[in-house]
């Protein structure tokens, strides 16, 4: 019996010389150059019969689990899986995963895990850090100039966000805006009109477990917002214009208070490893 993970295929070859065959089947993983000869070595048996040399062979493929650990990250707290490099709407150039880490809510004074994130950034943003080259992460993650860089640097960054429990729009948005409005000393009326518009992209919505959400950071004042309710998002659903917002945001998530200090921490981490 093949191994679990394995595709099994029953294939008699017959030839009377020695010959070099290539078995392949429709995915791209699987290749594998057979040489047929008498002296040859085989991965299962030949037999030679009146001059004709005939393999019995099987093909395996990478377990679906050995591929997925290789594509994608796992956060260990909440067991979500995240995607190692990710194409959005409205970003030029794939993102890079960065670190991830969750969010916790006391509910009389039990704590309950509501979403598990993951930061997301364009490679070519390691090239503005080179004074940071050799920090440890304690030192990344304490030193708020390192995060300043990354948020101005004209580069697309994005935050996915993935609900671990089912919860409406309201309380997702009441939630997120109850940090970031104080981190807005004086908004004007073109914040006030961007938190509007970021309000209406989860009001009057059910959002299910594994729910996604992706923030993206465009540059420092455009930020794009979209919802996938089964993978990956195909289009955006708002687009946000104001600086003060765009940063409140990404304060609230790499700033002094992180509402995910695990995410920080793991994104420094992912900081110290890229910039060795």
């Amino acid at each position: 019996m093949a191994a679990a993970g394995a595709i099994s295929v029953p294939l008699w070859i017959s030839t009377s010389r020695s010959t070099k065959i290539t078995a392949c089947n429709t995915k791209s993983r699987i290749s594998y150059p057979l040489k047929l000869s008498r002296n040859g070595l085989y991965p299962l048996s030949t037999f030679d019969r009146n001059d004709q040399y005939e393999q019995h062979f099987t093909l395996k493929a990478a377990s679906s689990s050995s591929v997925e650990s290789t594509e994608y990250t796992e956060e260990p707290a909440t067991k979500v899986k995240f995607q190692r490099s990710l194409s959005l709407p409205g970003c030029s150039a794939s993102l890079s995963l960065l670190g991830t880490g969750y969010r916790e809510k006391v509910f009389a004074i039990i704590g309950v895990k509501v979403y598990a994130a993951g930061l997301y950034v364009n490679e070519s943003v390691f090239s503005r850090l080179d004074v940071w080259r050799g920090r440890s992460a304690v030192e990344i993650q304490q030193d708020p100039s390192l995060f300043n860089v990354i948020f101005e640097a004209n580069l697309e960054k994005s935050l996915h966000i993935v609900l671990v429990r089912d919860i409406d729009g309201k309380t997702f948005w009441d939630a997120l805006d109850e940090a970031i409005s104080p981190r807005i000393k004086s908004p004007t009326a073109d914040d006030k009109s961007a938190l509007s518009t970021f309000r209406g992209v989860f009001q009057g919505k059910p959002l299910e477990k594994e729910t996604s959400i992706f923030l993206t950071w465009i540059d420092p004042t455009k930020m794009l917002v979209s919802l996938s309710f089964d993978g990956m998002p195909s289009s955006v659903d708002a687009t946000i214009e104001s600086t003060n917002v765009a940063a409140a945001l990404f304060d609230v998530f790499l700033g002094g208070d992180p509402v995910s200090p695990t995410l920080k921490a793991s994104v420094a981490k992912g900081l110290e490893a890229a910039l060795k």
